[in-house]
């Protein structure tokens, strides 16, 4: 990416030469505001089933996404959410004019909902179409057992990176069902290239990046970041997301050693008494606060008191970083890693923030210290960063995008039944 300054200052991000081949090698969509009016016009009636594994206020990327995704397709068309319920019984709500069936949570393995209805549910939709979210081995064998014909759409939320034996016996579940989608989405060209799966099905990938609603992110509630400040220190590190290995806080806390500042992290997790010993065993225990879960109002305040956002991951478990996207909606400069994933595709190295080695608690601690030390650089990588999460990564182009998908595939719908290469 290169740099450039409009009359006012602010940072513009341009494609390299690289980064132009990489995104049209993956089929970046460039959002046309033609062919998203065609869409609905040519199917007034369109309505679609979302299948996911939950829907908020279940806190987590693969939800944040759904949610954000619904409210703007909503606008268009008929939008149906199909997920789990947490608790042992099914319930049905409209959730700001989203229709949510939440089926009835027999068991889960990991972190993943067992749902028995799932397969009758799809089976017996009237939707024009139906969107799964992946990975959700559950629903795949759901959709393969539901019978149904229809037109099909993925978003690949990540590989399964970890449970290798897992992969190895979901494999053939994934094959069947990658067959049968017509389109798979990826959140950017980077995941599109270094996934197994989506490199492989590559002329069938479409890259939409994942979109927040800007606006959201702004506050006007100065007393709570004032009150923030003040029992922090004005140079405050935040940390965002789920207490689990591939997040990588560990090197965050190591990192700590040789910062001065307070680093607040938000986020909850099996990993969380083993973090905090960590930090008592390297001695920063004080200059460390472990918030647990906090409401969005509250997260949104921490992310205007922050003067620096870091996201630590290690693993292609992370494969696009949503909190990183909201942080620089605030206007904040992110310290992130070089993962082969969608990371440092959000955030750019040397223009939204810097970019390190993963696994590195030192390569951190130097990131770290040159934003917090440098005023000048972190105002102006924060303003790059408003700019690039409010022209990139919006939520209403990533609907009008996803809709362009939908009539791509309503309009040749004897694509689902081409094969792809083998997984």
């Amino acid at each position: 990416m290169k740099l450039t300054n409009d009359a006012s200052g602010l940072a513009h991000v341009r494609p390299t030469v690289a980064t132009e081949a990489r995104e049209e090698r993956a089929h970046v969509l460039r959002f046309n505001p033609t062919a998203a009016r065609i869409a609905v016009l040519e199917h007034p009636a369109m309505r679609v089933l979302q299948v996911g594994k939950f829907y908020p206020p279940y806190r987590g990327g693969i939800e944040s996404h759904l949610q954000a995704l619904c409210h703007e397709l909503k606008r268009f068309i008929q939008v149906e959410v199909l997920v789990a319920n947490e608790a042992r019984r099914g319930t049905e709500s409209e959730i700001d004019g989203v229709k949510v069936k939440r089926l009835g949570r027999l068991f889960s393995v990991g972190e993943t909902p067992v749902c028995l209805s799932m397969a009758r549910q799809i089976s017996r939709s009237s939707a024009s179409l139906v969107h799964l979210h992946l990975p959700h081995p559950p629903a795949c064998l759901a959709y393969l057992m539901s019978g149904r014909r229809g037109p099909l759409v993925i978003t690949w939320h990540s590989d399964i990176v970890r449970q290798k034996v897992m992969a190895r016996m979901l494999a053939p579940i994934h094959q069947a069902v990658i067959r049968r989608a017509a389109l798979l989405i990826a959140s950017s060209p980077n995941y599109v290239e270094s996934s197994p799966v989506l490199s492989r099905n590559r002329d069938r990938c479409r890259v939409i990046p994942f979109g927040i609603i800007p606006d959201s992110f702004r506050t006007h509630d100065g007393e709570t970041i004032a009150k923030i400040r003040q029992r922090y220190g004005r140079r405050i590190i935040l940390a965002v997301g789920r207490m689990v290995y591939y997040k990588g806080f560990e090197y965050l806390i190591r990192a700590m050693k040789g910062i001065r500042g307070h680093l607040l992290i938000v986020g909850d997790g099996p990993q969380r008494m083993e973090l905090e010993r960590l930090a008592a065993v390297c001695g920063v225990l004080d200059r460390i606060s472990f918030l647990g879960r906090v409401s969005q109002e509250e997260m949104i305040a921490y992310y205007h008191a922050a003067d620096v956002f870091v996201l630590p991951s290690i693993a292609r478990s992370e494969a696009f970083g949503v909190v990183q996207l909201e942080a620089m909606a605030c206007g904040k400069p992110v310290v992130n890693t070089a993962l082969s994933t969608g990371v440092p595709y959000v955030s750019l190295d040397g223009v939204t923030g810097i970019t390190v080695p993963p696994a590195d608690a030192g390569a951190l601690t130097v990131a770290i210290n040159r934003l917090l030390d440098d005023p000048y650089l972190r105002a102006k990588f924060g303003a790059a960063a408003t700019r690039r999460a409010r022209d990139e990564f919006n939520a209403e182009l990533m609907g009008r995008r996803t809709l362009e998908v939908y009539r791509e595939v309503l309009a040749a719908p004897s694509t689902a039944a081409r094969k792809s290469s083998a997984l």
